[in-house]
């Protein structure tokens, strides 16, 4: 008889990683659990056999055995750790006492264990009657909880003064019924599905603080994930995702912003008036400023996300042609320009 494909099962691949088993068995038992749907029993046992397949490719050793033996067949790859497996297989062998692949075997074959109960203390990690625990009982380790990712859209103006955002979550909670553990390991707690946490909407305020970057990450300790078996919560990490400016343009700390200047005030200079995250300010052009040009105001980009510095602004002139001249500005021109060309000689 072919071992049960436990990969197969759970919908992931045999490279899959812990991360991605724990993922697939999540979706799979909240779509088959016994709550969600009453009375259906193809569910109930599909449920339950999710739920092996999962107790078996989340636990390291176990999976290994598994990788290592299922192609014997049956539930063979199990007997990995009996007295001399290794050593019957190495030979060429069959189990030790024996047993061979798709046979049966008592307590004799077992090297004299006293019954099925011990048999699945053995193989189950449990106490058994010689420890006098419960033989389905699982270790009880403390798991840290997954940390989790919320990409948070915020405008530039936002990321310049800062901002809050309530944020309307799914998180994970830990299960009032069985604490985090998920119940016995062949008997799971009803409540959670054995998940160890039930699924709940939250509300969370999150102050997203001034000079953030695009993509960079903002750490909230602790509200992430709850752990398992009384295990601490993992971490929030907020994604300020910044969206385009339709006037500033950013790079680093610094901000740039195109300026229009007419002609006269770019040959002869004077003041103009240019716009920054506060409001409008005046800045002095210099005479004989080029189109293209840029001149700096110090202090008037972004925030430094950490201290109280800021990065500069760069304002790039513009210099504009009017297209509706007087006839007095058409003659006025003509002249600039016959004077012109006198000085250069062209």
């Amino acid at each position: 008889m072919a071992a049960k494909d436990y990969y197969t099962k759970l919908g992931v691949s045999k490279t899959a990683t812990e991360k991605e088993i724990k993922s697939a068995y999540r979706k799979l038992a909240r779509k088959h659990h016994p709550d969600v749907n009453p009375g259906d029993k193809s569910a109930e046992e599909k449920f339950k056999e999710i739920a092996e397949a999962y107790e078996v490719l989340s636990d390291a050793k176990k999976r290994k055995d598994y990788d290592e033996y299922s192609h014997l067949g049956g539930d063979t790859w199990k007997h990995a750790n009996d007295p001399g497996f290794r050593a019957n297989m190495s030979q060429g062998g069959g189990f030790p006492g024996g047993f061979q692949q798709g046979g049966t075997f008592s307590s004799a074959d077992m090297g004299g264990m006293g019954g099925m109960e011990d048999i699945l203390s053995q193989f189950l990690g449990g106490g058994g009657r010689r420890g006098g625990g419960n033989p389905f009982s699982r270790q009880q380790m403390q798991v840290r909880g997954e940390d989790a990712e919320v990409e948070v859209p915020i405008s530039l103006q936002e990321a310049y003064h800062g901002t809050e955002r309530v944020l309307n979550l799914t998180t994970h909670e830990v299960c009032p019924s069985c604490h985090g553990n998920g119940g016995a390991l062949s008997q799971h707690c009803n409540t959670c599905g054995g998940l160890g946490n039930l699924t709940q909407p939250k509300s969370l305020t999150v102050t997203i603080p001034r000079g953030v970057k695009d993509g960079s990450k903002i750490r909230l300790s602790g509200k992430g994930n709850p752990g398992e078996n009384g295990g601490s919560s993992g971490d929030l990490y907020l994604i300020p995702r910044i969206q385009k400016d339709h006037k500033f343009e950013r790079k680093d700390n610094d901000l740039y912003v195109d300026v229009a200047v007419n002609y006269p005030t770019a040959a002869l200079g004077g003041e103009i008036s240019v716009p920054t995250m506060d409001g409008m300010v005046t800045m002095t052009v210099p005479a004989g400023t080029s189109s293209g040009q840029s001149l700096r105001l110090r202090g008037k980009g972004m925030p430094h996300l950490r201290g109280e510095a800021f990065g500069d602004l760069y304002a790039k002139l513009r210099v504009t042609v009017p297209k509706d001249l007087s006839p007095r500005e058409i003659e006025l021109i003509k002249e600039l320009r016959e004077i012109r060309s006198a000085a250069t000689g062209g």
